[in-house]
């Protein structure tokens, strides 16, 4: 998503959208694309500095960050220049080593590269240095940077950089960061027809400055009080046009016509719930109301329900599926993969026992059909499913993107329940949503805690239930980082700690990140890449990460030898999984060794420790997820994660983290800190680059959710906005053709 300034009079748009190869030249235009995807005049005044380098301030170096283009100010301390290559001395190889004061830094310059630097780089000068940061010698270097030396007292330094602040913009090998203040200093004096587009009211009302007087402070402050002020303006610009979206999203469901679907007593539900053998929580009781409220009334349910490992979302989700079958309708469970579709199917029959037995001999009562349909399916099998959802015979079906192909057709689709929203697609939503009389109500399910902002941010057309408390009987996990480098004695341990759980009468998990050398994982781009791949992070001096097929037959010939071993992994033909997962879950398998395809939805009680191999290559939210799939007993669970990471590094830090707590709401928070922002929304909305340059999701809670109620009251009161033109325009130029789909799909 883009907040870019839109059209508002023909004159202001025919500046801000100008070309910027009318403004800069054809050359520095096609660079600023290519690196930047900037287009326009207005694209160039949205791309903010990332920080400040105050005048006679050093940027500390001892933090730099591994692998990413940086840019700092720094001075030189010492400059060396050698020559290699034999006798006649032909290679020649500059050592500069810059400091803030404190830290160095080495900068190394190569061939014909050495001249220019060996004569401008002498001890004492002060610069800026752009490169991209590596590791050499276990020392920090910057190979070849780019350079721009300050030189205070030259007519050009005091013109390019006025103020106090030296603006440090997000910059790449090909374009550094004083090359764009340049051309920002081209595009400036246009400022003046940026769009605004808060309401004057709000804008007034909160003191917020106008937006050319934020674009300007923002990329030439005088001050730190200029870059707080455009920045509390800046921010209050991306959450209000985006929560803007949302509430006019909002309020279209609102004004979309659906079934009631009003829960009967002495139906299917009731039946249900009397043979449940354990009583549901006050968190589980609390959102079923919040759904059956919503499933009662006469526009469609948009409700995101999430909640913390193992809380119990499947059972909220199949009473809310019961209580439509009791009211006439079809329910439909939608699950990101095959393995995890055959899951829920069998939990969901096992739960419901004789109730899923519809029709047939020995069924319940009130009983209806469950059935299955994925894209593996026999054909005879198909058939009969299809006929089955088309007479209305069954009343829930759980399923795949097959469920959305055009061949399937519902007797009244009433629900559609939609497992792990990040993993499909918007428009597979939309075609299954399509499939009712009228549009069906809809429950998103995600296994990963949000955060409130991140909800309201990026789930923003959604009504939220948490589930924040476990059932009654679920075992706390224990979790420890096993250093396999530094301390392999804890690594053996580590494998008899899993063959005292299988001697106690357990299973356990061992999860690795790759499946084998000869097959790259989903979505990857075929053996060959795989291949390339890992011979590059052999000449990174990294070793490729470790894989199922390698790991267990090393772990069943060494330490595990005896025990039942066996795998599973994306690439093995569905009906092979689901033998493999069924054996498991009998106790007929005692150390499965997968990759993340066991991420969400496995339930084995009886599986009480998993060994992540590599555990710094997963994201902290996928550790949490993992860690979900033991202490589903009443014994409780253990979770070693092996990494060969050094304590300083940030990845054995996040690993630190996730041993330290089981709250994956607090979780969510860290992995969202250490994240980019874009990466977080941008994969939840349309996978397009982010909006949020200066609004942090994390930080800014309050600016969000006041924007979030200022934006229900505009929509309310115009909801086509034809009072507020120019944030008709803001919201034009936000909702591209693509976002503008997503949004009307959700």
């Amino acid at each position: 998503m883009d907040l870019r300034p839109g059209r508002g009079t023909e004159e202001e748009a025919a500046v801000l959208s100008e070309p910027l190869k009318k403004v800069l030249g054809p050359a520095t235009a096609k660079v600023m694309a290519e690196a930047l995807d900037l287009h326009t005049v207005g694209d160039l005044l949205h791309h903010y500095p990332r920080r400040y380098a105050e005048r006679g301030e050093l940027t500390a170096l001892a933090d730099l960050p591994l692998d990413e283009h940086v840019t700092v100010v720094a001075q030189v301390a010492d400059a060396r220049l050698h020559t290699y290559g034999g006798p006649q001395g032909r290679g020649q190889r500059l050592e500069v080593t810059i400091t803030d004061g404190s830290g160095r830094l080495r900068l190394v310059f190569f061939g014909k590269g050495v001249h220019k630097p060996h004569k401008e780089l002498l001890p004492g000068t002060r610069a800026m240095f752009a490169g991209k940061v590596s590791l050499f010698n276990r020392r920090l270097q910057l190979a070849h940077p780019a350079y721009e030396p300050l030189r205070g007292d030259s007519d050009e330094a005091v013109d390019t950089w006025a103020g106090a602040l030296i603006p440090i913009y997000p910059a790449t090998t090909k374009l550094e960061s004083w090359k764009i203040a340049k051309a920002v200093d081209a595009v400036l004096p246009r400022v003046h027809d940026a769009v605004d587009p808060l309401p004057p009211a709000l804008r007034e009302g909160r003191g917020l400055t106008d937006l050319p007087d934020a674009l300007r402070k923002i990329h030439r402050p005088r001050t730190k009080a200029d870059v707080a002020d455009a920045r509390e303006r800046l921010k209050w610009d991306e959450a209000f046009v985006l929560q803007v979206a949302l509430a006019r999203r909002r309020y279209a469901d609102t004004q979309l016509p659906a079934v009631p679907r009003e829960p009967v007593p002495d139906g299917i539900l009731d039946a249900f719930d009397a043979r449940l053998p354990f009583t549901l929580t006050d968190g589980q009781r609390a959102v079923s109301k919040e759904i059956f409220d919503d499933l009662a009334t006469d526009h469609p349910m948009h409700r995101l329900l999430q909640g913390e490992v193992g809380s119990g979302k499947t059972m909220v989700a199949l009473r809310a599926m019961l209580a439509v079958v009791d009211a006439g309708g079809q329910a439909a469970l939608l699950a990101p993969t095959e393995v995890l579709a055959q899951q829920h199917h069998r939990s969901i029959t096992e739960m419901m026992g004789d109730l899923a037995q519809g029709g047939m001999l020995g069924g319940a009562e009130h009983a209806t059909k469950v059935v299955l349909l994925t894209g593996s399916m026999g054909a005879a099998a198909r058939r009969r499913a299809l006929l089955d959802l088309a007479t209305g015979e069954a009343g829930i079906v759980v399923g795949t993107h097959a469920l959305i192909e055009d061949k399937v057709r519902f007797h009244d689709l009433g629900l559609v329940v939609v497992d792990e929203q990040h993993r499909f697609g918007v428009e597979q939503r939309d075609a299954l949503r399509g499939k009712g009389k009228q549009p069906p109500h809809l429950l998103v399910m995600t296994a990963t805690p949000i955060p409130r902002t991140v909800a309201m941010t990026v789930f923003g057309d959604l009504e939220t239930s948490v589930l924040d408390q476990l059932p009654a009987g679920r075992s706390p996990i224990a979790t420890h980082v096993v250093p396999a480098q530094d301390k392999p004695h804890f690594l053996a341990r580590a494998w008899e700690r899993v063959r005292e759980e299988v001697e106690g009468g357990h299973q356990a998990y061992v999860v690795c990140p790759r499946i084998g050398d000869d097959e790259d994982e989903p979505g990857g781009g075929g053996k060959a890449a795989a291949k390339k791949a890992q011979s590059d992070e052999e000449a990174a001096g990294k070793r490729p990460p470790l894989a199922v097929t390698d790991v267990a037959a090393q772990l069943a010939r060494g330490p595990l030898a005896g025990l039942r071993v066996e795998v599973l992994h994306g690439r093995m033909h569905p009906d092979d999984k689901d033998a493999v997962m069924r054996r498991f879950a009998a106790g007929e398998v005692d150390v499965l060794v997968a990759t993340t395809v066991i991420e969400v939805g496995v339930n084995v009680p009886n599986a009480t420790a998993m060994v992540i191999m590599d555990a710094d290559r997963f994201g902290v939210s996928q550790l949490h997820q993992l860690r979900g799939r033991v202490g589903r007993g009443s014994a409780p669970g253990l979770c070693l994660l092996v990494t060969d990471m050094p304590e300083a590094a940030p990845a054995r830090q996040r690993l630190a983290a996730v041993a330290a707590t089981l709250d994956g709401f607090e979780l969510s928070r860290i992995d969202l800190e250490q994240r980019r922002e874009g990466d977080v929304l941008g994969q939840a909305q349309s996978g397009a680059r982010s909006s949020l340059r200066v609004l942090t999701v994390i930080e800014d809670e309050e600016v969000i959710a006041a924007a979030r109620a200022e934006a229900t009251a505009v929509v309310a009161a115009d909801p086509d906005l034809e009072h507020l033109p120019e944030l008709r325009t803001a919201l034009d130029a936000l909702l591209d053709a693509e976002r503008e789909q997503y949004l009307e799909k959700g």
